[in-house]
């Protein structure tokens, strides 16, 4: 294993030399040590290599992932795994605001708590929260699975397209346009690949689908009032 210690190293020369690795590299596995908070740790990775930071990270921890496996043994700060492509992204603690924010693909995985806006404008990524997500979370989400296995926030899936919405605990309010959802075996099964791959201890059956009712995705005066 490599490691990098901030303490000693900075932070740019770290990004640069994760970002110069290939397919073909044999250092395959990373340590960062000492991250102190520091913000874009790991970003823009566009190699199957795994990197385990020890420690709490600041804004951005994880953006513009591409193929790499991404650890983070503390919590994180606002807009983890932004534009993520693809890869995992694991977060043992809590995450702040707008966490998987415009992701395309990949998986992100939050063991603790996540903060509003979770999943913002998603396009495609997998988002699993064993805790809970604060308010607007999944706004104008358009592609993608959110599973929250515990409670939601005010204004859930505001604005949603066709992102697939799981939460097993309480939700506080829904947003416009989204409604609760019949729960088909094909949801169930996407339910449970989601949740052994991220670690989850629930079970399928005890969580709610929501979506959206498609009533916004153009503009009709009969509708202006959800607007």
């Amino acid at each position: 294993m490599q490691t990098i210690d901030l303490a000693n190293q900075p932070l740019r020369e770290l990004n640069s030399t994760l970002q110069a690795q290939t397919a073909q590299t044999n250092a395959t596995a990373w340590e960062v040590l000492n991250p102190r908070g520091a913000h874009a740790i790991a970003v823009g990775l566009d190699a199957p290599i795994e990197v385990t930071v020890r420690g709490v990270t600041g804004y951005y921890c994880a953006g513009m992932n591409k193929q790499a496996h991404i650890h983070v043994t503390g919590s994180v700060g606002p807009g983890v795994a932004e534009n993520m492509m693809s890869g995992t992204v694991m977060i043992d603690g809590d995450a702040s605001q707008y966490a998987g924010a415009t992701g395309r693909g990949g998986l992100l995985v939050i063991k603790g708590n996540a903060s509003s806006r979770c999943g913002i404008s998603m396009k495609g990524i997998d988002i699993v929260v064993h805790g809970n997500v604060g308010h607007m979370s999944a706004f104008m989400a358009q592609a993608g699975n959110l599973v929250v296995c515990g409670d939601a926030g005010d204004a859930l899936g505001d604005s949603i397209y066709e992102a697939r919405l799981f939460v097993r605990g309480s939700v506080k309010s829904l947003g416009a346009d989204c409604i609760e959802k019949e729960m088909r075996p094909e949801h169930l099964e996407i339910l449970r690949d989601l949740l052994e791959r991220a670690g989850a201890d629930a079970k399928p059956e005890e969580f709610r689908r929501y979506g959206s009712a498609r009533k916004l995705y153009n503009f009709d005066v009969d509708n202006a009032a959800a607007y």
